[in-house]
């Protein structure tokens, strides 16, 4: 994976034909709305490099000439240690109707989510951001500083011939420890087809069923599955051991 030579302030000019792909006019109205929202380009220490629309990130023909942004995974717990996933909704442009973590997206190229230090403040509001815009959960039931950055991963991955993913990833576990500080959701049904809670047998049960192709999930949720997840599920109560934000994982 190449990455991007733009300078701090400008983006690099993408090519004619990547502009002319992805023709949007037969996707959601709400999803294409979205697509105009602009992403952090980074290199591949994740250094800022510039900015770029969604939909430009998402591009293949892009995605293939090294362009590379900013994203994160939440993984949220209720107080019995299970965990939430969702299943993408049918209007999503890249990966619909696919199951994964509680909430995958990016920080935006705004002064608050571009923020970096603090254990990764910028990331951890766009975070606070989006649970509420996917899952309908109050800002005031997550807490920033409840946000565990543990650590990011690298990949790439197309979602079909025109879409894909190649971010930097941030991962980020949220955990509530009593029944007090389970969330509320009001799904947005734009944006997530269904919520499930499940403990670690139940996980390995959707893999399963992935594989067989009974079911469709995300490829950085089926990565971070496969190295990751289940060795952290286990010391909930001690992922302090697992902090690792030095570290790039190239996946």
């Amino acid at each position: 994976m190449v990455s991007t030579t733009t300078t701090a302030t400008t983006t690099a000019p993408l090519p004619t034909t990547a502009m002319a792909l992805g023709d949007l006019a037969t996707y959601d109205e709400e999803q294409v709305r979205l697509m105009g929202e602009k992403c952090i380009l980074i290199n591949r220490d994740d250094v800022k490099v510039g900015y770029e629309s969604k939909k430009n990130c998402h591009l293949m023909t892009n995605i293939q000439q090294g362009l590379l942004h900013r994203a994160f995974s939440v993984f949220l717990f209720d107080h019995a240690g299970r965990l939430l996933l969702q299943q993408r909704s049918d209007e999503k442009i890249t990966f619909p109707d696919c199951y994964t973590n509680t909430c995958c997206s990016h920080p935006l190229n705004t002064p608050s989510e571009l923020e970096e230090g603090n254990n990764a403040i910028g990331v951890r509001r766009a975070a606070q951001r989006k649970l509420g815009h996917e899952l309908g959960i109050p800002s005031d039931q997550l807490p920033l500083d409840r946000f565990q950055y543990l650590t990011r991963i690298h990949y790439l991955a197309p979602s079909d011939s025109v879409w894909g993913e190649h971010e930097i990833d941030y991962i980020l576990f949220y955990r509530a420890t009593s029944p007090a500080q389970d969330v509320t959701l009001n799904v947005n049904p734009n944006e997530v087809k269904s919520v499930r809670y499940v403990t670690p047998a139940e996980l390995k049960q959707l893999l399963t069923d992935a594989q067989d192709g009974k079911v469709l999930i995300t490829p950085w949720f089926r990565l971070i599955c496969e190295k990751f997840i289940f060795q952290w599920w286990a010391q909930l109560d001690n992922l302090n051991a697992f902090i690792d934000t030095k570290t790039i994982h190239r996946m």
